[in-house]
């Protein structure tokens, strides 16, 4: 039985009604702008975040679509929502991908440079993670390059897709001296790494650094305080794997010399 609308999530109820509003069987694709969601809202009585980018945040890389929503898509697809352009949204239909850290992969001690008052003061997961990364320097030992964190929770627009937000960005060179530009996406434990903030974050690039390679990085927490990382790209509208890397923090003094000595093998 499903539950009363208010005893469900805000975000839920709202964008079910959108989708239904706009669906018809068989679809792969349709638009919403985004004075739907403030109308549906006061319809139904519903009180918005401050940021409206929040719900569409939250559906894409928390809670998930609603199951009615869920119920439409075809075997071996599933809906995203993505810009389509100033406050305009899009929803479409990909192939499933699920990308999940590597239980099965060593990880490499890391001696932990992290400011103790960093971590004392971090406001959450995503703040803290990119803190980690940026103090031990994770990038650089992940891709091999030398790399400077330019601009955090960078929010610009991309041709096509509207508003976007990038946790951080870097540029990096190599020893050749090829510049490179890295679009960093962290994510905590629930969260999803998606098709949609990993097309946005190569679009920007693309768009905005022309002739400057693009390395797109995600970053997530695990268990025991293992932070993964993973260079990403896309190929048939799928987000692909290219490397992955676990990294774990620890005391100088509790570093494995016969560890350090094997990992130059």
């Amino acid at each position: 039985m499903a539950k009363p609308e208010k005893a469900r999530n805000r975000y839920l109820v709202l964008i079910e009604h959108i989708f239904f509003d706009h669906w018809k069987e068989g679809e792969t694709q349709f638009e919403f702008a985004r004075d739907e969601i403030e109308a549906v809202a006061s319809q139904l009585a519903i009180k918005l975040p401050k940021n409206l980018g929040d719900i569409t945040y939250s559906l894409r890389y928390r809670i998930g679509f609603p199951e009615r929503i869920l119920a439409t898509q075809p075997e071996g697809l599933e809906w995203v929502i993505e810009g389509a352009g100033r406050a305009r949204y899009r929803f479409r239909l990909v192939r499933i991908t699920r990308i999940r850290p590597r239980e099965d992969l060593a990880w490499t001690a890391i001696p932990d440079a992290t400011p103790e008052l960093i971590r004392a003061y971090a406001l959450d997961d995503e703040q803290a993670l990119l803190a980690i990364v940026r103090y031990n320097r994770l990038i650089d030992t992940f891709l091999g390059l030398t790399t400077y964190s330019l601009q955090n929770h960078l929010r610009t627009t991309v041709k096509g897709i509207g508003q976007i937000e990038i946790d951080e960005l870097y540029v990096g060179l190599d020893k050749h001296g090829c510049h490179y530009v890295i679009p960093v996406q962290a994510k905590g434990g629930k969260d999803q790494i998606g098709v949609v903030q990993t097309t946005q974050d190569i679009r920007f690039v693309e768009e905005r650094f022309d002739g400057m390679r693009c390395r797109a990085i995600s970053a997530q927490f695990m268990d025991e305080g293992v932070v993964a990382l993973f260079e990403l790209t896309i190929q048939d509208d799928q987000v692909k794997v290219v490397e992955e890397r676990h990294y774990k923090l620890v005391p100088a003094s509790e570093l494995d010399r016969e560890a350090i000595r094997d990992y130059r093998s």
